[in-house]
């Protein structure tokens, strides 16, 4: 158990002595607060908050951070304020202590809910100062060290929430010592039977290893003498989780995971890295493909080493890693060697830091974006766990995307309104469409158009949380501004049933439902009539002044005296269904759904009965006259099973000037299939010369629709 002498010691080797003064008054502070406290181990609650400044300590954090770390649960866990603490301690201190703090005040309807409200403030203090997330993670740390004394339930939780966020943080800010360890602890906690088994495979394997990897290692060492080239060579074993990991999303067994023999070769200066590449060549024979060089192109986090596979001499592939000194200690503490050497201070912009800020910079630009916490939370998830892919932009600009990243999530990386209005791309100056998945090393341009605009359809395959979050948003404000437009449509239409109008309601009137509804203005009146969240029809009497329980007219009970005219162009706020996928010419019937608005349905659709229940939902609509747009629709077609028949009925769909959108074959027999396609048409007279057309074809025994 770490004492304050012992950080006293640790400390007074880079601290000044009036800094270890500090360090020591924060934690008598911190003791007096926390007096009578004790953990659920039974221990004083003081010997977390010390052990915490110890890991950061042993990556020599500078006085502030280790000042917090000592003071960081006394906001949240005792009475002494903000305030305070800043009087005695400075702005810079408390701001730590605050960020790292949870909103307990706040009450929460679930765990979720709280942990991405408290995530996101977390976040955003860090985007102020990056050491939020240093006191964070070696809370973090302590705490998985000590969860014996939890419930299974919460010990799982915290687990859980471990692996998919802070061991993944501590991996993109290149804190590798600290992600290692909350792995192996939360695996061993999340999956204790599986943590075992592993545990008895690796050291029931370990007797063999050592005995090839010592041979392995003296053959590299002998060869790195006989070039004259200073170098420190060391066998490194796989740690559990990653092993698992591998097993897992590579379907791998156990032995071709653990026969691979890795090793780190450590030389004076980058010059020297790529000559004891080049010795290893020689060495051994390279794996074609298997060979990454992150000094040149350094990953997000400022890792950087010259990856390499050999085929060795006991018929194993062995896994190479070639670093400086200087990148093995940025490989270790990333961000965090930032302060280990001190060199101007924690404004500095080493690689590390500076790219930790970059990141930050699009987290904070997701925020902005989000809906909610939780869709933010879900955001940063997706940003947390990239493999990464490079490619260049037509100026040599390298852009760092996640493996199965696509042009859209290109031009959203190089900037939101490229994002934005991108209609197209050029990969190594070849025309792509938007969903092509991009490979390392390819050059990328995107082609923008001034009137282009996100498509929902992006969402299927963008996979970073920038281009997610962002096509997300330009859809919300589209369907707000969508839905303003269809209620004030709906309103409107009620009033006149009601033989009034909108501009003969009186302000007053207004005014008073506004505040009955706790509404802001009228815009948003009508955008929850347009989102189906309130019914037009009430929302309309109770305008004129009519009670809903009152009487209305005879005219207001046939909703068929004016049907509201459906022009396609509605967007998000009119939905055709797939049960049913009415076209223009179908007799239809619109339900109004809440946070949807108006459900169009063709009236002979079978879910239609299930709306019977619930009149007051219905709504007389029809297709506006000169309708424009091509609309989705089914049709089923029997077929003789023959060698390009396909081919025929998809060139005589396109010779109606039709578009298939999806097919989905059935086998019946040897003989016949059957086909359902959903083909884009204008209206029920272009569906009938499409289907006049495949009715003609030879191989079609029956067509029909649904």
């Amino acid at each position: 158990m770490t004492t304050i002498s012992e950080v006293q010691k640790l400390t007074s080797t880079y601290l000044t002595s009036d800094e270890v003064d500090k360090v020591t008054r924060a934690y008598e502070f911190s003791a007096k607060a926390h007096e009578g406290q004790h953990r659920k181990s039974g221990e004083p609650y003081i010997h977390h908050p010390l052990e915490v400044a110890r890991i950061l300590a042993d990556m020599h954090m500078d006085y502030p951070t280790l000042a917090a770390a000592i003071l960081h649960d006394v906001i949240e866990d005792t009475p002494t304020l903000k305030d305070e603490i800043q009087k005695k301690f400075g702005k810079g201190v408390a701001e730590l202590v605050d960020g790292v703090s949870k909103l307990t005040q706040i009450t929460f309807d679930t765990i979720e809910e709280a942990q991405a409200h408290n995530f996101r403030k977390m976040l955003m203090a860090m985007s102020n100062d990056i050491r939020v997330i240093l006191v964070k993670l070696a809370d973090r740390l302590h705490n998985m060290r000590t969860l014996g004394a939890l419930s299974s339930e919460k010990r799982r939780r915290i687990a859980r929430e471990t692996l998919e966020i802070y061991a993944p943080i501590a991996q993109r800010l290149g804190i590798n010592n600290i992600r290692l360890e909350l792995e192996e602890l939360g695996f061993a906690i999340l999956y204790p039977k599986r943590h075992r088994v592993l545990t008895e495979q690796v050291i029931k394997a370990r007797g063999h290893r050592k005995e090839v990897i010592t041979k392995i290692r003296n053959s590299l060492k002998r060869r790195m003498r006989q070039e004259k080239l200073p170098a420190q060579i060391a066998g490194r074993e796989k740690h559990l989780y990653g092993i698992y990991q591998k097993m897992r999303l590579k379907d791998l067994s156990f032995s071709e995971v653990h026969d691979v023999y890795a090793f780190r070769i450590i030389v004076d200066s980058a010059d020297a890295c790529y000559r004891a590449l080049g010795i290893m060549h020689n060495l051994y024979k390279p794996v074609p493909g298997k060979f990454k060089d992150y000094i040149a192109i350094p990953k997000s986090n400022g890792y950087q080493s010259l990856h390499t596979v050999l085929f060795g001499t006991f018929g194993v592939p062995i896994e190479v890693q070639i670093r400086t000194r200087e990148m093995n200690d940025v490989a270790e503490a990333g961000i965090a060697a930032h302060w280990l050497y001190k060199e101007g201070g924690p404004h500095s912009r080493s690689g590390a830091h500076k790219r930790a800020r970059e990141w930050l910079h699009n987290i904070m630009e997701m925020q902005t974006v989000a809906g909610n916490p939780e869709e933010f939370l879900e955001n940063v998830k997706i940003d947390l766990f990239p493999e990464s892919v490079y490619v260049f932009t037509p100026k040599g600009r390298i852009i760092e995307l996640p493996r199965g990243a696509t042009t859209v999530d290109f031009s959203y990386a190089i900037h939101t309104d490229i994002g934005n209005t991108c209609v197209g791309a050029r990969i190594d100056r070849r025309l792509a469409p938007l969903g092509t998945q991009l490979s390392t090393g390819q050059t990328v341009e995107t082609i923008t158009a001034p009137g282009a605009r996100p498509n929902p359809a992006w969402l299927n395959f963008a996979v970073t949380a920038k281009a997610r979050s962002n096509i997300r948003h330009y859809l919300k404000n589209l369907q707000q501004d969508e839905a303003v437009a269809l209620g004030k449509r709906l309103l409107n239409r009620e009033l006149e049933i009601q033989e009034s109008a909108y501009d003969k309601i009186s302000v007053k009137q207004l005014k008073k439902l506004l505040e009955e509804y706790q509404l802001k203005d009228e815009e948003e009146l009508f955008r929850e009539v347009g989102l189906g969240n309130r019914m037009a029809p009430i929302v309309a009497r109770e305008l004129i002044g009519l009670a809903a329980s009152k009487t209305i007219s005879k005219k207001s009970k046939n909703k068929n005296a004016v049907p509201l005219t459906i022009k396609g162009s509605e967007g998000m706020v009119v939905n055709f269904p797939k049960c049913c996928l009415p076209i223009p010419g179908d007799p239809i019937l619109g339900f109004v759904t809440a946070g949807r608005g108006i459900v169009v349905h063709h009236q002979s659709c079978p879910n239609v009965i299930e709306y019977r229940n619930h009149p007051d939902k219905w709504i007389n609509v029809e297709w506006e006259s000169d309708i424009q747009g091509e609309f989705p629709t089914n049709i089923r077609i029997d077929l003789t099973n023959q060698r390009g028949v396909l081919a025929t009925i998809a060139t005589a769909i396109s010779d109606q000037e039709a578009n298939i959108v999806h097919v989905d074959m059935k086998e019946v027999d040897d003989r016949y299939t059957t086909n359902k396609f959903v083909i884009e048409v204008k209206d029920r007279t272009h569906l009938a010369r499409v289907m006049k057309r495949l009715r003609e074809i030879k191989h079609v025994s029956r067509i029909s629709r649904r």
